[in-house]
This record gives C-alpha cells, sequence and structure tokens, in this order.
C-alpha cells in the first residue's frame, strides 16, 4: 500500500489540489489491468483505514475505476477467523463502486503457522482450497473478457431524486 498512500480524504482538499498522485497510481493500474486480487489484513473487524482511504480517493475518478472490475479478496490472520469480517466490510465500498467481487473470499487463520519451509499451506486441503478459488477466479476473468455483456450501468446513489450535485451514473460496455 505504500504506493498509494494518500493523506486523509477531504473533499476541500481535493477542490484545492485535485487527487493525489497515489490515487491516480492507483487509478492507472486498474484500469491496465482486467481484474485485481486485494489482499487485507483485519482491523478491529474492519479494513485497514489506509485501503478505505486509497479506495475513497480512487473514487473520486471519473470514469469509474472500479466499475465492472472483476475482484477477488484474501486475507490471512493469527487470528480463527483469518480477517473474514475485515474482508466483509472491504466489499460493501468495491461493490458500491462497481466492482465485481468475487462471492468466495479466501481467509487463513493462524496464518502465523500455516505454512511449510516451501512457502506452501502445511494443510493440504486448505491448500488446494486456495488453488481452486484462485483458478475459478482467472476462470471467471477470462470468461467476461471473452462473453461481454452489453451494457452495464452504475449508479452512486440509487433512489435519490435526481439533482446535478449528487448524480453520478455511467454506462459502460463491459
Amino acid at each position: 500500500m505504500a504506493d498509494f498512500d494518500c493523506p486523509s480524504y477531504n473533499g476541500e482538499v481535493e477542490e484545492k489540489t485535485g487527487i493525489p498522485e497515489p490515487a491516480q497510481r492507483l487509478r492507472d493500474r486498474l484500469l491496465a489491468c482486467d481484474a485485481f486480487i486485494i489482499s487485507s489484513p483485519e482491523y478491529n473487524g474492519s479494513m485497514p483505514g489506509v485501503l478505505k482511504n486509497a479506495i475513497d480517493w480512487t473514487s473520486r475518478f471519473r470514469p469509474q475505476p472500479f466499475n465492472a472490475r472483476q475482484g477477488l479478496l484474501v486475507s490471512a490472520s493469527p487470528s480463527m477467523a483469518g480477517g473474514r469480517a475485515g474482508l466483509w466490510s472491504l466489499r460493501v465500498p468495491l461493490e458500491h463502486l462497481g466492482a465485481r467481487v468475487y462471492p468466495d473470499m479466501f481467509s487463513l487463520a493462524q496464518a502465523h503457522k500455516a505454512f511449510r519451509d516451501d512457502q506452501h499451506l502445511a494443510d493440504e486441503k486448505l491448500q488446494q482450497r486456495l488453488e481452486n478459488t484462485i483458478s475459478c477466479f482467472l476462470d471467471l476473468v477470462e470468461a467476461s473478457k471473452h462473453y461481454r455483456q452489453i451494457k452495464k450501468d452504475w449508479v452512486e446513489f440509487l433512489g435519490e431524486r435526481p439533482d446535478a450535485a449528487t448524480d453520478r451514473e455511467e454506462s459502460v460496455t463491459v
């Protein structure tokens, strides 16, 4: 995240100085790929603030760089839950921004003692589950490249009355 570390989001700062360079780098990285994988720790049952802040700044670009991108979320933690609550909190802003977050997330519990010396997971079934999750995700990404929908709409504020100050709607061919 050091490449994408931005000052705390502030609309007044954005108005005065624009979107910071680290958020531009994240946007450029998103636009250059068909999909993304985020591996995130869990902080107090949620995502790390630095990650949320980078997402918030990057979301200010138009067209929306997360819209129509496939995403996979993974975590590892010394806890028994493996960081899963943090991944659920991370899904919310990404899906709000139009990302297609893969339904199967992978959380590795007790990560501090889960690996062999060769960097593979000690539990063969868990290693196979991780490999299958990634393989299925990549199959989905490949399929989405070749079997595109005609159109996908992203509307930031569903259900609100039309207002030029808050209207943010994009249609993209995906």
